[in-house]
């Protein structure tokens, strides 16, 4: 199934000819951020999976499928090509080839979440600023150091975040973090939908020019080594 969060505060889903189907009185959810509520409740909405869409996607604003994440956790320079692009242009890093075991992981402000039809603002109009294209995974249970071949099966679904970033010598953290800077969705697509989150292509496109075509399988550290 794919999760959407709409109209700020409803729980839907997307269907396979863009329409969603309105879970929100059908299951009885009412919280502020509803598919938290909903990996955290009782609830089934695969009965209403195939039910006749309640509004075209065109008719609703979607939000982040989660509004505020308690974290938001990144593996810096995770693709093989993203390395060999960062250490040939010095706006990307100014340091030499370092590992995720060097520099640990880093954190983005939940406050920065937005979903795909907010828009992204700039906050500086004299310094470079990228966009990077993600594979994103939303948890479905708390845990804790539990070993890569187990992650799997606390992994709610995944979906797509956008990673903006202004160039500098700041703290990574830092400089990912301004508002809005943290596009996520449209859609969570739950785990059981996905064949291997390890192959899934994705692409980047602004006004038209392809910035980005990379394979999840040329991650460095997988979904299941980042949990």
């Amino acid at each position: 199934m794919r999760f959407v969060r709409f109209n700020e505060d409803r729980l839907g889903v997307l269907t396979d000819d863009d329409g969603v189907v309105d879970l929100t009185d059908r299951l009885g959810i009412d919280a502020a951020d509803p598919l938290v509520e909903y990996i955290n409740g009782d609830y089934d909405a695969s009965q209403y999976a195939d039910e006749d869409p309640d509004y075209d996607r065109s008719e609703v604003e979607l939000g982040s499928p989660v509004e505020r994440p308690g974290k938001v956790i990144a593996a810096p320079l995770n693709y093989e090509n993203h390395i060999e692009e960062a250490l040939a242009d010095r706006d990307i890093t100014t340091e030499e080839w370092f590992s995720i075991e060097d520099k640990g992981y880093f954190l983005k402000a939940p406050s920065s979440v937005v979903g795909p039809d907010h828009g992204v603002e700039l906050p500086f109009s004299d310094r470079r600023v990228d966009h990077e294209i993600e594979l994103a995974f939303v948890m479905g249970d708390d845990v804790k150091d539990v070993d890569a071949e187990d992650a799997w099966e606390h992994i709610f679904g995944y979906t797509i975040l956008l990673d903006i970033s202004v160039r500098g010598d700041q703290d990574r953290s830092n400089r990912k973090s301004y508002d809005t800077f943290t596009v996520i969705g449209p859609a969570v697509v739950t785990a059981d939908e996905i064949d291997d989150p390890q192959d899934l292509q994705m692409e980047l496109e602004l006004n038209g020019d392809r910035k980005q075509y990379e394979n999840t399988g040329d991650m460095v550290y997988t979904c299941a080594d980042v949990v």
